[in-house]
C-alpha cells in the first residue's frame, strides 16, 4: 500500500503516470519544438550533430527532471507545480555541464526551446492531474480523529460504518482508539475492497510535515537511530561542497569581513556556544550582524539576550541584510569541516535556549542525534522562533526531517532554501 504522502501528492490519476508524462513531455518538449524552429525540415536531424546531441540531452534531462519533481513532491508542503522549475533547471544543468566537460557538439537555440517547452508541457501535464484528482479523506469518529480538521484536507465525517461511494475515498481512524465492533468491521472490509486506510498520525505527519510528539517514534528502518549509511556518505557530501565552494566564495567573504568591520564597532565573527551533535556543545562561527553588548552573569538575562525578536533594535542595517539572505551563516562551513556542523539538519540552538528548552520539552534532546544544520526542514517551513509554544511546534518539524531522514529530503529543502534567501522568509 502507498504511503499516506504519495496518496496525497501523486495521486492515482491517468495524468500521474510516469510513462505517460515521459512520453508527452518527449513528444511535445523536446522533439516537436526542434522541428518546428527548423521550418518542419527532417534532413538536419538525420545530419547535424549538433541538434542530435542536443535532443539527446533535452531527453535525459526531462526524464531526470520529471523524477525529481515527482520524487520530492511526496513531501508535504510542495505545492504541486512548486518543484517543477527547480528539479528541472537542475536537470537541464547538469545536462548541459556534461556536455561541456566532455566537449560533444551541442545547440544553445535547440537546448533552451526544449528547456522551456518541456516545463511548460509538464506543468500542463500536472494541471489536468489535479483536476482529476479528487481525493476525500472520509473520517472514522472517535479517539483523536478531531486533530485533522485544521490541516487542509478535504475530510467528512462518516456518519455511519459504511463504505464511502467516492472513488477517491481514504479512511483515516484513530486506530489506536476502542472504536465499536461495527467501525472496526468497517475498517476490515475497506481494506478488503482495496480502500486506503491510515492511522489519524500518519496523515497528519504527511499532510503538515510535522511529527506529532508523543512518545519517540522509530523511523522508516524500525529504528531511533537515523539511516547511518546516508549520514555516512551526507558527510562526504559535505565536505566535498565546502571544499568546492570555499575557493569560490573567499573574495565575497572578505568583502562582507570589512563592511561588517566598518559598519559598526566589534568583531568580525560572532561565536557562540551551542548545542550540537549527539548533545555535545561546540562553538558555532557567524558574521557579527548585532551591536555588541556586555555578557550578563544572570541565566535569565543571558536566555534573553540569545533570543533574537522581530526588529530587534541590537541588529545593524547590514547585519539585516545578511540575516535576510543568510550570508552570515556562511561562516560556518569552518563547523562542517570540523565535523560539527552539516549544510542541512535542524538548527543548533544557543546553549542557554537550549538547555531551557530541554527542561521543559519532553524528548527535545533527541532532536541532536543528527548533525545540526546551517538550513533545516524547520527553517524553510517555519522559519526563525524561540518561545515554547513555537519551539514545540519546531520540534514536531525536526522530528520529521530525523524520520525521513534521506537524500531526497535533503534535495528538497535546498531547493525551498533558495526561496527562503530569494524572499527573506524567517530572518530574524
Amino acid at each position: 500500500m502507498a504511503a499516506p504522502s504519495e496518496l496525497m501528492q501523486d495521486g492515482r490519476s491517468i495524468y500521474r503516470s510516469f510513462a505517460l508524462q515521459v512520453l508527452t513531455c518527449i513528444i511535445f518538449g523536446t522533439l516537436l519544438p526542434p522541428l518546428i524552429y527548423l521550418g518542419g525540415a527532417l534532413e538536419p536531424f538525420r545530419s547535424n550533430a549538433f541538434l542530435q546531441n542536443s535532443i539527446v540531452a533535452s531527453i535525459i534531462a526531462l526524464v531526470a527532471g520529471i523524477f525529481f519533481a515527482r520524487r520530492v513532491n511526496i513531501y508535504p508542503g510542495v505545492k504541486q507545480l512548486g518543484s517543477v522549475l527547480p528539479s528541472f533547471m537542475t536537470s537541464f544543468g547538469f545536462a548541459a555541464l556534461a556536455i561541456l566537460i566532455f566537449r560533444f557538439d551541442y545547440s544553445n537555440p535547440v537546448l533552451l526551446i526544449n528547456f522551456f517547452c518541456s516545463v511548460a508541457v509538464y506543468i500542463a501535464v500536472m494541471g489536468l492531474a489535479s483536476r482529476a484528482d479528487q481525493k476525500i479523506f472520509y473520517t472514522v469518529p472517535g479517539g483523536r480523529i478531531a486533530r485533522l480538521g485544521n490541516i487542509g484536507l478535504k475530510t467528512r465525517r462518516l456518519a455511519e460504518p459504511a463504505l464511502p461511494a467516492h472513488r477517491g475515498a481514504i479512511i483515516v481512524a484513530d486506530l489506536h482508539a476502542d472504536l465499536d465492533d461495527d467501525w472496526e468491521r468497517l475498517l476490515a472490509m475497506a481494506a478488503l475492497e482495496g480502500v486506503p486506510v491510515f492511522h489519524f498520525k500518519q496523515v497528519y505527519e504527511a499532510a503538515t510535515g510535522r511529527v506529532w510528539v508523543e512518545h519517540l517514534s522509530e523511523n522508516s528502518f524500525g529504528s531511533l537511530l537515523p539511516n547511518m549509511s546516508f549520514m555516512r556518505l551526507k558527510r562526504l557530501a559535505d565536505i566535498f561542497l565546502v571544499l568546492l565552494l570555499g575557493p569560490l566564495l573567499i573574495l565575497p567573504l572578505l568583502v562582507v569581513a570589512v563592511l561588517v568591520k566598518l559598519d559598526s564597532p566589534g568583531p568580525v565573527l560572532f561565536r557562540q556556544e551551542r548545542i550540537g551533535f549527539r548533545g555535545q556543545p561546540f562553538r558555532v562561527t557567524k558574521f557579527r550582524t548585532m551591536r555588541c553588548e556586555e555578557l550578563s552573569d544572570c541565566e535569565d538575562e543571558r536566555r534573553a539576550k540569545a533570543m533574537t525578536d522581530d526588529n530587534d533594535p541590537r541588529i545593524t542595517k547590514l547585519g539585516a541584510f545578511l540575516r535576510r539572505t543568510r550570508i552570515d551563516e556562511l561562516p560556518q562551513m569552518l563547523n562542517i569541516l570540523t565535523g560539527h556542523m552539516s549544510w542541512i539538519g535542524p538548527r543548533p540552538e544557543a546553549l542557554e535556549l537550549g538547555n531551557w528548552y530541554q527542561q521543559e520539552i519532553p524528548f527535545y534532546s533527541y532532536r541532536h542525534i543528527v548533525r545540526p544544520g546551517i538550513t533545516g526542514w524547520a527553517q524553510v517551513n517555519q522559519g526563525h522562533v524561540t518561545n515554547l509554544e513555537d519551539i514545540d511546534a519546531k520540534l514536531q518539524f525536526d522530528f520529521y526531517y530525523i524520520k525521513n531522514f534521506s537524500y531526497w529530503l535533503d534535495f528538497l529543502i535546498m531547493m525551498r532554501t533558495v526561496m527562503v534567501v530569494l524572499t527573506g522568509h524567517g530572518a530574524k
